[in-house]
């Protein structure tokens, strides 16, 4: 674009040179002939820089058509690892503008450039990269991932592609620029740790011969003792800083993001060790030399050169968090999405299996398989009650519907997207395809239950990091308005359809029965909602859990009150 400019420029002044009569002195003519050569030059050096943009396309899209045909080979499996899901929505983000927009802005390119514009209305946007941020934060929160594993392709046993500084720096700026310095300080470290490992690794390549970097004679750093040998070796060592951190990174600006990440955190002796690795990168940093002066004055305080201990940094990543992430129902939910056993399952040895017909037709010659999972509350798991036919077809029908997840809020009764649930959902009516009422059909005479006054079937997609915190199916008698334009009554029982499997991630857990459920295609979950009375059963609080690697897809029908009277009528004692 710069030459094409240049060139314009040049021809433009030649142009007005020729108005003002160059023929009427040779030796004004003269110096058309040597602008000739000079236009022939930067001609040739526009088609150079031409073809070389040229190749960069060229290859750009051989690179993309492979990645593309290898992700879709099995696009599941592609975009249930989360890293992929980052580094894809990052290739059409940051990197797009950074590294592809310049390659095709050209004054030939406009047509390409307005094509592309309509191809970018289906792209990722910034708003997703921070999303997708966020979720590999919630990952790293929820699973307690170790973030050099995860930065070096380790993800619950699952190989993944693995993060270079530069990628490491931009999940910590994304975290900084949300004010989250706790997920700063992990990222910004990894980063740092891996550039000093990479210097180290590459100075005793260089060393050992076994790295060439076309210095004179063969010699090393260290022997070139004149001037130009130490403007060598600066250079270099830029050139290694570009390489490594990218166009828009650098060590320095590692070491102030951190620097300040740790004085946030609390951590002042850290953060003044920090900005003066940094000074001595760049003296005239002014805000590095202002926060010197205030981390040093801070530090007067006795109080405040103490090192953090194990359990102070704990506190610190605690207050990150707000309240409610910091209470024991999260914890708890958190843990038993690591799989871990927090209580035992009351009355465990009781669970029974069971065939189950409730004299239905449907059920005559194909008995549902019943597992009960939880007595008080009655929670139970029907297997095998979807076919994989019937889960492709519904998956079909619901894809080109889907849209961002709504939860309904308490106060107006209204819709609203919320940050504690990410997934995208649809809603299919029985009217719809013979197979959702078919699925109705068969939940009804599993249930038992009357379904004409049921929700539609939510069919329901978790993508990167994709989670429902803790929540109740029913509404609360505060919550009057919660399901009033639906004119049923509240919401007596839930049947969640697994219809994918996950590889890691991604259970229903009940955080105050210890209970988890982990997805299986093809299986449903039943539980009741309230007690006979109507009352809410408020131990079936439960959530799904982070997807950590796979794709999740879940059929939710939830069953009213009305229409029930004599299907599931009132019982004697209040918590029946």
């Amino acid at each position: 674009m710069h030459t094409f400019v240049i060139l314009s420029t040049l021809v433009a002044f030649l142009l007005e040179g020729a108005n003002t009569e160059l023929f009427t002195s040779n030796a004004h003519l003269q110096t058309a002939l040597y602008a000739e050569r000079d236009i022939a030059g930067l001609l040739r050096n526009y088609v150079d820089q031409e073809e070389m943009r040229l190749q960069k396309l060229r290859q750009l899209a051989d690179d993309y058509s492979e990645h593309s045909n290898q992700a879709l080979a099995n696009i599941d499996k592609y975009l249930g690892n989360p890293i992929n899901a980052f580094l894809l929505i990052k290739k059409f983000t940051l990197d797009w503008d950074r590294d592809i927009i310049p390659v095709i802005n050209n004054s030939s390119a406009e047509y390409l450039n307005q094509e592309l514009d309509i191809v970018r209305s289906d792209l990722p946007t910034y708003e997703d990269l921070k999303g997708a941020a966020a979720a590999l934060m919630r990952l790293q929160d929820t699973y307690q991932l170790d973030t050099s594993s995860v930065a070096h392709g380790k993800l619950a046993g699952v190989t993944s592609p693995s993060l270079s500084a530069e990628e490491c720096f931009e999940l910590g700026r994304l975290s900084y620029n949300d004010g989250d310095f706790y997920h700063t300080k992990l990222w910004m470290d990894q980063a740092l740790d891996d550039y000093r490992v990479k210097k180290l690794e590459r100075s005793d390549a260089i060393k050992s011969g076994a790295l060439d970097i076309g210095r004179p004679s063969g010699r090393v750093k260290g022997e070139l003792g004149d001037s130009q040998g130490q403007e060598e070796e600066e250079e270099m060592d830029e050139e290694f800083e570009t390489l490594y951190w990218g166009p828009d990174g650098s060590k320095a600006q590692v070491l102030d993001y951190l620097a300040f990440s740790h004085y946030k955190l609390g951590d002042l002796p850290v953060a003044l060790e920090l900005t003066n690795e940094l000074l001595t990168l760049d003296p005239t940093h002014e805000r590095a030399n202002n926060n010197k002066r205030y981390f040093e004055k801070m530090l007067q305080d006795d109080e405040n050169r103490e090192p953090l201990s194990e359990e102070k940094k704990r506190t610190l990543y605690q207050t990150n968090r707000d309240d409610y992430r910091n209470s024991e129902e999260f914890l708890t939910y958190e843990a038993l999405c690591r799989g871990e056993e927090i209580m035992p399952i009351k009355d465990r040895h009781k669970l029974t299996c069971r065939y189950v017909t409730n004299n239905h037709p449907l059920l005559l010659l194909q008995p549902a398989k019943e597992e009960e999972m939880h007595l008080d509350p009655w929670i139970v798991v029907y297997h095998d009650v979807m076919s994989d036919e019937e889960i492709r077809q519904i998956k079909q029908l619901a894809t080109p519907r889907l849209n961002r997840a709504t939860v309904q809020n308490a106060k107006t009764g209204e819709l609203e997207t919320a940050n504690y649930r990410i997934s995208k959902s649809a809603w299919l009516r029985g009217e719809d395809h013979p197979v959702v009422k078919k699925m109705n059909d068969r939940m009804e005479a599993i249930t038992g239950l009357n379904l004409e006054t049921a929700e539609e079937l939510q069919i329901a997609n978790y993508g990167l990091g994709g989670h429902y915190e803790p929540h109740f199916d029913f509404a609360r008698k505060e919550e009057k308005d919660a399901f009033k334009s639906l004119g049923t009554g509240n919401r007596i029982a839930t049947f969640l359809n697994y219809m994918s499997d996950v590889e890691a991630g991604g259970a229903t857990v009940f955080p105050y029965l210890g209970l988890k459920l982990y997805p299986k295609k093809g299986d449903s979950a039943f539980w009741y909602n309230l007690y006979k009375t109507g009352d809410g059963i408020f131990s079936t609080r439960h959530a799904a859990c982070p997807v950590l690697v796979g794709v999740k897809w879940v059929a939710n029908k939830w069953l009213h009150e009305r229409g029930q009277e004599f299907k599931r009528p009132c019982g004697l004692e209040p918590d029946d």
